[in-house]
């Protein structure tokens, strides 16, 4: 029997086992939303584009599956290109189907026509347009097996309208074959062997972790890597969670804000395992004089990442569920005293660097210290919370006083770094997990982004915790402008008259407000326990700065430090 595109659509859907797509309608979708309609399948309706495709990024994210999300013609699908590039930047993997107009209508400047593929080709892992029926099936499976294979990332499928209304006896393809695409799992067994030599003669090694740990669900083998082999590790942004934020052997997050003893234990390493990661800008600081004393083992799947940044002296290429078990099967026992005591100990004659310069800040009993925030959602949620941010002050904070104990427990724009992500992604990541808290840290800059979506949260009853950091300022841009443009604050401050609580009520959120310090646990404590979605306005100080911090440029052991 001949059945319509759209419901092709979502009956690819369904054998995909896609449990819920986030979207917003319009013409050149209208063939599909009614195939939704009839199916009565799954959807959530976002307040904006963006919002759907944030939400699907965090829906993915915290799952592990492919996020998917639906966006009409021109605007629409335009609307979706920062949470497109958002998900490229940190390979997270979505299909996100947008409607074309007709096939007669392309390249004619129709009434919501853009041209998606031109558009989305360099922040996408591929994309299609669908001009036959005859393709969609075969295009969907492939959408699907590109989004979540070798390393993720977003796909997307421009469908003409016309696919939408024409009928094709449907049968969904049960493998995939695409020329010039074979996913890497498996790598050669003897460069192991290098790096297990290596570590042999290693005497101040150092594992840095990224989100490549995440991504491939395998931080449960880091962890055996690190107890039997001894070595101290790091996290990049993205890498946090893979270990537990208060193991022994864990010196933080590393870079820019990162903690004083992981950026000293870079720079004096002689080995550093690099698994997951890119080595972004935001980590090494001055490329030249990153890591100036060892040698560089770089873990990663994708070939594209080996010396893009740091030159590697060995490249192993291959899936990390495939590279970590070997690993651990040939590593040897170490042991480290001098290195672990340079790193942990404290007496007359040793200054360890976690006890030297730890993460402190000052507290004030007349103002409530945005770290404290942090710190005090960390004790009630006891880390087992899924921390989801947007980008700033916040962001940094949450990374540095939040313990975080699991994997894929921090969702965070880390390569674009966009603001208006966390509220849609905080949504998602709750509808993919909903026996999880869901805690969203944000600042009154951020949340304005995409502040529409706490309607979505209110209607559908999800109860995600927003916590607005509200200094009333665009606090880490007037940070640098502090720091670095000798206190010439152009246009960063938001002094004004925004009531957030007034807002969140408006939309059906409940809203709360804490304005002391005496206040702060028991509020956050109140919004934890009440079932639906809450938002709660924090007031902070405007001049509270996120240190340690590396300048632009400079050495990771070259830090402004705070404390």
């Amino acid at each position: 029997m001949e059945i319509l595109g759209a419901d092709i659509v979502i009956e690819s859907l369904k054998n995909e086992g896609v449990e819920v797509v986030f979207g917003y309608p319009g013409g050149a979708v209208l063939p599909l939303y009614d195939a939704l309609y009839r199916t009565d399948f799954p959807h959530i309706l976002a307040r904006h584009e963006q919002g759907a495709i944030h939400a699907a990024d965090g829906y993915a994210r915290a799952t592990g599956k492919v996020g998917v999300c639906i966006a009409t013609s021109g605007p629409g699908a335009t609307n979706l290109i920062t949470g497109i590039a958002t998900a490229y930047m940190d390979s997270v993997p979505l299909v996100a189907i947008t409607g074309q107009v007709g096939v007669s209508l392309i390249g004619k400047d129709s009434f919501q026509e853009a041209d998606v593929r031109g558009i989305t080709t360099p922040i996408t892992k591929h994309n299609y347009l669908v001009k036959k029926i005859a393709d969609l099936p075969r295009v969907l499976k492939e959408a699907f097996f590109i989004a979540r294979s070798g390393r993720p990332g977003p796909v997307v499928i421009d469908i003409s309208k016309d696919v939408f209304n024409a009928t094709l006896a449907y049968e969904y393809p049960e493998d995939v074959k695409l020329r010039g695409y074979s996913p890497i799992f498996a790598g050669d067994d003897l460069v192991i062997e290098q790096v297990v030599e290596k570590m042999r003669k290693a005497k101040n090694p150092l594992l840095f972790v990224g989100g490549g740990v995440n991504i491939s669900d395998t931080s449960d083998m880091l962890r055996k890597i690190v107890e039997w082999t001894g070595f101290p590790v790091i996290s990049s942004l993205m890498g946090l969670g893979c270990m537990p934020g208060d193991h022994a052997r864990h010196l933080g997050m590393v870079g820019m804000h990162g903690t004083y003893a992981a950026n000293m234990a870079t720079t004096e390493c002689d080995l550093l395992l690099g698994i997951g990661v890119r080595f972004d800008d935001r980590v090494t600081g001055s490329v030249k004089d990153f890591a100036p004393l060892a040698e560089v083992v770089h873990f990663d799947i994708d070939p594209a990442e080996i010396n893009k940044n740091i030159i590697a002296d060995v490249r192993v290429i291959g899936d990390l569920q495939w590279s970590l078990p070997l690993l651990y099967e040939k590593a040897q026992r170490h042991d480290f005293k001098e290195w672990h005591e340079q790193i942990n100990v404290w007496s007359e004659t040793v200054r360890g660097w976690k006890q030297e310069n730890p993460l402190a800040y000052q507290c004030n009993p007349d103002v409530i210290m945005p770290q404290s925030v942090i710190e005090t959602v960390s004790q009630l949620t006891k880390g087992d919370a899924i921390i989801v941010t947007d980008v700033g002050q916040h962001q940094m904070w949450a990374a540095q006083y939040y313990n975080f104990i699991n994997q894929r427990s921090f969702l965070t724009s880390g390569g674009l770094g966009t603001m208006g992500y966390g509220l849609p992604a905080a949504i998602g990541a709750q509808l993919g997990l909903p026996e999880k808290k869901v805690i969203l840290f944000t600042g009154d800059g951020s949340i304005m982004m995409n502040c529409q979506e706490m309607a979505t949260a209110a209607n559908n009853n999800i109860p995600v915790k927003i916590i607005v950091m509200n200094n009333q300022v665009l606090g880490m841009v007037n940070q640098w402008q502090r720091m670095f443009y000798e206190e010439r604050y152009s246009h960063t401050c938001l002094k004004g008259h925004t009531d957030f609580v007034k807002l969140a009520e408006a939309m059906g959120v409940t809203g709360l407000r804490v304005t002391h310090s005496k206040e702060l646990s028991e509020i956050i404590e109140q919004a934890l326990r009440i079932e639906g979605p809450v938002l709660v306005d924090i007031c902070l100080p405007c001049s509270e700065d996120v240190l340690p911090m590396v300048p632009a440029n400079c050495r990771l052991d070259q830090m402004v430090l705070g404390g």
